[in-house]
């Protein structure tokens, strides 16, 4: 029979220090929840902190469901966490989101990012909308519809929640012509399989798998001079929105939104949120009669950015036009050196664990197969399923590798007091929280499943 004798009254529990700053609703209904929880561990013979878990299930109400976590798992744009992390850019109220301060009349939503981009790229125009996958699907229905679109049969991937670009391209009334093979396709290929109904040359970049060894494909100057010799449009889906060069990083082989615009792309289609370092969106660059044409269709408002995501792409494009990379979090991410990191898990290490050189993946597919210099904090455990699950529920999570669990800080500068990714609620507290309270946390939570 389970012994629940050790568990607090819900009056007792809702009085601990640490929900003293919530109303008191919150802290009632946390404490109910989590000795439920903790009732439930016990019966399975899994100890859990109930001081720990009443304060967690008191964050998530005092935020709702998304709440803030540490992202200690070893990849930067994280896709489950939201990719590429984000400053605190919300502004609240009223602003001129479709109004000219000038003339007093409605204006366009896309003034704010327009003249950015272009000036950051070189393209004649750009449009953005809300993700990449809706920026292939206007481009195809606005541009080539009811023709026949070129894809090489190494690009036909299926990108995240198992959507597919075959049925990306078949949704816009497009059908889907497949050149060359899985490992080499060749210019050549491309301009056998041209016929009358063809539209377009569409290059997918297969940013979240890597094919090594008997491989080859046409560069992008390439297929953009096979697209315009035979009358076509060229669209490349570069896919990870990289304004610079990352080489300075260690990451090779990326091209960039410019380097595509200067290689005659009449289209060239980016994410907002993987290598840019901003908002989830589509960000659509080329020739200013495309745009317009695309920007006029129907798909363009049901597709078009919302005004959080536009105030955050402007903020973090004008740190591009500024050089201000510092205020990008992805770039401080990058940019702490590995003994940096070595500190931080000290800072962090419980007694007994070890600290193990590492690499930070960039992740999203960005740069598959690439990282940085990292160190983490690793951890045997009896049971690295239910170490990494406790600690979720402290909000960090981590990673398993080699059947231990690894917590790199690479990217959660937030528990040194470093960046702009406190939570408001924890903003006043002593900086010793976001080391000494989480080091704590981390003990704990490796004492139960050592």
């Amino acid at each position: 029979m389970p012994d629940y004798s050790s568990l607090p009254s819900v009056t007792a529990l809702a009085s601990i220090p640490e929900l003293e700053r919530f109303p008191e609703a919150i802290r009632t209904r946390a404490a109910q929840n989590s000795i439920s929880a903790v009732r439930e561990g016990i019966k399975e013979g899994e100890p859990i902190d109930v001081n720990a878990m009443a304060i967690f299930e008191a964050m998530k109400m005092k935020i709702g469901e998304y709440r803030r976590i540490h992202n200690l798992s070893g990849v930067i744009l994280h896709t489950g966490l939201g990719r590429a992390p984000l400053p605190a850019v919300v502004q609240a109220g009223y602003s001129n989101l479709e109004f000219s301060l000038d003339t007093g009349k409605r204006g366009d939503r896309q003034d704010h990012v327009r003249s950015l981009l272009c000036e950051l790229t070189g393209a004649e125009d750009a449009l953005v909308v809300n993700n990449g996958a809706g920026a292939v699907l206007l481009a195809l229905s606005a541009l080539c519809t009811k023709k026949e679109v070129l894809l090489s049969r190494g690009q036909s991937v299926e990108i995240g929640g198992a959507f597919r670009m075959p049925d990306v391209i078949k949704a816009s009334g497009c059908k889907l012509v497949d050149v060359g093979t899985t490992n080499k396709t060749k210019a050549q290929d491309y301009s056998e399989a041209i016929t009358s109904k063809t539209a377009a040359i569409l290059q997918c970049h297969p940013s979240n798998f890597e094919v090594k060894g008997f491989t080859s494909s046409p560069t992008t100057q390439e297929l953009a001079d096979v697209a315009h010799k035979n009358g076509l449009l060229f669209i490349n889906d570069q896919g990870n929105g990289a304004l610079i060069d990352f080489k300075k990083y260690g990451i090779h082989e990326i091209e960039t939104l410019p380097q595509s615009v200067a290689s005659g792309a009449d289209i060239t289609i980016g994410s907002g949120d993987k290598l840019l370092g901003g908002p989830q969106c589509g960000i659509i660059l080329g020739r200013k009669d495309l745009i317009a044409k695309m920007a006029k269709h129907p798909l363009a408002r049901a597709l078009r950015i919302d005004k959080t995501n536009l105030m955050a792409l402007t903020t973090t494009l004008r740190n591009y036009s500024f050089k201000s990379f510092e205020e990008i979090p992805m770039f401080r991410c990058l940019n702490y050196s590995a003994d940096t990191i070595k500190d931080w898990c000290e800072t962090i290490s419980p007694n007994g664990a070890e600290i193990l050189e590492s690499v930070t993946e960039i992740g999203s597919g960005a740069a598959p197969g690439q990282g940085v210099k990292s160190f983490s904090v690793v951890m045997g455990s009896k049971k690295p399923d239910a170490l990494l699950a406790s600690l979720r529920q402290c909000g960090l999570i981590g990673r398993i590798y080699k059947g231990k669990v690894w917590l790199d800080p690479r990217t959660a500068e937030e528990l040194f007091g470093l960046g702009t990714g406190i939570p408001v609620e924890l903003e006043q507290e002593p900086r010793t929280f976001f080391t000494d309270h989480m080091k704590s946390m981390i003990s704990d939570c490796w004492e139960q499943w050592k």
